[in-house]
């Protein structure tokens, strides 16, 4: 049986497309009520549109605090509580140490340790109130290892981890989880297009690249009561990646695996 979400209230960011949106699909499945977010308005707005009267969208640079705001707002006058947080949204750019610009890393910091860290901020006076509420912080296979050519990244995703741990220490005896979840090479547009590799990725023990629903049933089981004793964690959805040699896939992502800057 598929774990049940019936009554929760979820806000997701970055839902308009990949990643996010395979959540936000699978949360709805399951009996959720989700808000997206999402800077690209036409396309969120559209994709809630579609996934009907349980789904709702606001657009939102999850680096500004105003903005946050707004999305708290929305969710408790629409629903009343929030229940779960799901810090999706991020950027990813491949750049070497010494071609890397103080621009592109305040831009990656940005969006992905700023945003997680005011999502966090913005919905904690609520969840506390309420005694309750799971917040999920995605990070990557890079905040686990290094990775090779990506130091901003790894280090905005390193930092997901390090918050992630922090906030549960803070939120735990208010009946708040807070978790993050480790992709490795997930077949999405912020990727790009792996081809036929996809299905022969060798750099995974499973032998292939990760599908977005694949991460997020994680999600959503860290969301559900399921998980109530879960907190201050981190869960790999990385196939296997990260249980071998390392320097192996880093050679492959210097190779013919690279991925492209992506927003």
């Amino acid at each position: 049986m598929s774990i049940s979400l019936d009554g929760n209230i979820a806000i997701i960011t970055g839902a308009a497309g990949g990643q996010g949106a395979a959540e936000a699909r699978l949360f709805l499945e399951r009996g959720a009520s989700v808000v997206l977010t999402d800077f690209a308005a036409e396309a969120g707005a559209a994709l809630a549109e579609e996934l009907g009267e349980r789904a709702s969208f606001v657009a939102h640079d999850v680096a500004s605090a105003e903005d946050w705001a707004a999305v708290v707002a929305h969710t408790l006058d629409r629903h009343g509580r929030i229940d779960t947080l799901v810090n999706n949204a991020g950027i990813l750019r491949m750049m070497p140490l010494e071609e890397e610009t103080v621009e592109g890393l305040d831009r990656i910091l940005s969006v992905n340790v700023r945003g997680v860290f005011l999502g966090m901020q913005a919905v904690a006076a609520t969840m506390k109130a309420q005694g309750s509420g799971a917040i999920v912080n995605i990070s990557s296979l890079a905040g686990i290892q290094g990775q090779h050519g990506a130091v901003a990244y790894s280090a905005s995703k390193f930092a997901v981890r390090g918050m992630t741990k922090s906030a549960a220490l803070e939120f735990g005896p208010f009946g708040v989880r807070v978790n993050s979840v480790h992709p490795g090479t997930i077949l999405t547009p912020m990727i790009g297009d792996l081809g036929e590799t996809a299905d022969i990725f060798p750099f995974a023990a499973l032998g292939r690249a990760g599908r977005a629903e694949e991460v997020a049933t994680l999600v959503a089981f860290l969301a559900s009561s399921d998980a109530s004793y879960l907190t201050g964690g981190e869960y790999l959805a990385d196939g296997g990646s990260a249980a071998g040699d390392s320097a192996q896939l880093q050679q492959a992502l210097m190779g013919g695996f690279q991925t492209p800057n992506a927003e």
